[in-house]
């Protein structure tokens, strides 16, 4: 990879934790960017990132091997217009956003079905720009591919490589089944989220005694309701088919139960939350039935022998652990290692243990 040379349009969290990533696992391959901020371009190269301190054109990106686009889905659809005729014949170009459709029909009117591969890592944070970019958020977790079909197999499975090569867990699908997998694991949960707090809010009375104990469950379920209205707007807009017919499935579920609670089918309402139970059970970390869960996350690197330090550091406090797991899709969840504790004070006690020893620990 020597030779290679990647461009950036746009370094914001994901466009600078990846170059970070880049710069952290092959710091022989030469970096440039582009940004809507001479200052953020300025930054990453103050930083070692990037070689360029002024903005470039897209005709200047358009010469590198592989081009992010790392901006908004609105102003990646405009990058992508604009790099189009310049771009070389070996160009390979990939975006991060968690809706694909648009970007795909993009590719499709603009013929670039032949090296364009949909990119979206599953992490983040709350906080953005290049100043809070790291490279361990792309570490274990879910980097999902969604390649044209005309991309050849050998690109795909090169970039597959790369992708893996900086500590992210590759997985490609078809752009269609990403937004519809994308739209049931994150898009109508979150609509869901929100929808039950406004729903409170509404019935709520005047002295607010809901918002007093909404806590365990409702705080649990409703937590990503928190996050950032503007971007869920775009994303609701962005994959509003998908999200639509979950809504309607949504509402035929809905359906279902109430019809069950109604004539008092108490076999249904069982089998309705029997159901629901064991899938829940089948894919999660946790293990904890009570309606408080004591945890903590903590950021956690690549490398050997990580997480038999964390136990043996807790297990030397004398801090017992309830559950332990890896989590790898990061994108409203903080740390990459996520550890259950039997009571709050242990979870106090393993925050400054942890803390002491130099992790990065983060507390719901």
């Amino acid at each position: 990879m020597s030779n290679m040379k990647i461009g950036f349009f746009g370094l914001g969290l994901i466009g600078g934790s990846l170059a970070k990533a880049i710069k952290e696992r092959h710091p022989e391959i030469e970096m440039v960017a582009t940004s809507g901020h001479l200052e953020t371009v300025q930054e990453a190269y103050t930083a070692g990132v990037i070689t360029n301190q002024a903005l470039l054109t897209p005709q200047e990106l358009a010469t590198c091997d592989l081009v992010f686009l790392c901006a908004p889905v609105s102003r990646n659809l405009e990058y992508l217009k604009e790099l189009s005729p310049f771009l070389g014949s070996e160009t390979i170009l990939t975006d991060v956003g968690s809706v694909k459709g648009s970007m795909h029909e993009a590719a499709v009117s603009l013929s670039l079905t032949d090296r364009f591969i949909g990119g979206h890592p599953m992490t983040g944070s709350e906080k953005t720009g290049f100043s809070n970019a790291d490279a361990i958020l792309l570490e274990n977790a879910y980097y999902l591919l969604a390649p044209e079909d005309d991309v050849p197999e050998d690109t795909v499975q090169r970039f597959v490589n790369f992708i893996a090569s900086l500590g992210a867990l590759p997985l490609v699908l078809d752009p269609n089944e990403h937004d519809r997998i994308t739209a049931a694991v994150s898009h109508l949960p979150h609509v869901l989220a929100s929808t039950l707090v406004n729903l409170l809010a509404r019935i709520d009375g005047n002295e607010e005694i809901g918002k007093r104990i909404a806590a365990g469950g409702f705080r649990d379920i409703t937590r990503i309701a928190s996050s950032s209205p503007a971007m869920w707007e775009s994303i609701c807009l962005e994959n509003r088919q998908e999200i639509l017919h979950l809504i309607v499935e949504l509402e035929a579920e809905l359906q279902e139960i109430k019809g069950q609670i109604s004539v008092g089918d108490a076999t249904g309402i069982r089998e309705f939350f029997t159901s629901a139970k064991n899938y829940r059970d089948s894919l999660s970390v946790r293990t904890s039935k009570n309606a408080t869960v004591h945890e903590l996350y903590s950021e956690l690197s690549d490398r050997e022998g990580q997480i038999a330090r964390v136990t043996s550091l807790l297990a030397n406090a004398h801090i017992n652990l309830k559950n332990i797991g890896i989590l790898h899709n990061r994108e409203f969840e903080h740390g990459v290692l996520h550890i259950e504790f039997y009571n709050a004070e242990a979870v106090s006690r393993a925050h400054r243990c942890l803390t002491d020893a130099g992790y990065t620990i983060y507390r719901r």
